[in-house]
């Protein structure tokens, strides 16, 4: 059975094998210091170890519910929170006749969807916690009407 392991700041994808009587650990892949389970890790685990039998839905489902972001002061819900203030503030500090002054459109181009990415994941986002799901729904409703 594979599971995800932590060891100093990253995280592991590990499965237990047995070698010679004694149980050794396989690292599968390297999570990074949030443990996700993308396509493009199944992809690379899959390639690598094909005769390892992996439950993927369940790991990531793991790995869901794994999150703490009822505690705020989790480092995961400090990280989440300072990452989003940067973000904003660096968009803040775009302005478009920036890109206009760049050397390669190419650039503009790139910035351009990945904003537009971005826009459409927000909305998705504010969506779900604004369907009124338990207190964070409530509390994005109450905000607003103040």
């Amino acid at each position: 059975m594979a599971f995800v392991r932590r060891k100093g700041k990253s995280f592991y994808l590990v499965h237990n094998v047995r070698r010679g009587g004694k149980v050794q650990q396989l690292h599968l892949a390297r999570l990074g210091d949030r443990a996700r389970i993308t396509d493009e890790v199944v992809r690379e685990v899959s390639k690598k170890h094909p005769f390892v039998e992996l439950n993927w839905r369940l790991l990531r489902e793991q790995l869901n519910h794994r999150l703490d972001l009822a505690d705020p002061r989790s480092p995961t819900v400090q990280k989440l929170v300072s990452s989003l203030r940067a973000l904003n503030l660096d968009l803040a500090d775009l302005f478009p006749p920036l890109l206009r002054l760049s050397d390669t459109p190419d650039v503009a181009r790139e910035l351009l969807v990945q904003l537009r990415l971005l826009q459409s994941t927000l909305q998705v986002k504010l969506d779900q916690f604004d369907r009124g799901r338990g207190r964070f729904g409530n509390a994005s409703q109450s905000r607003l009407r103040r």
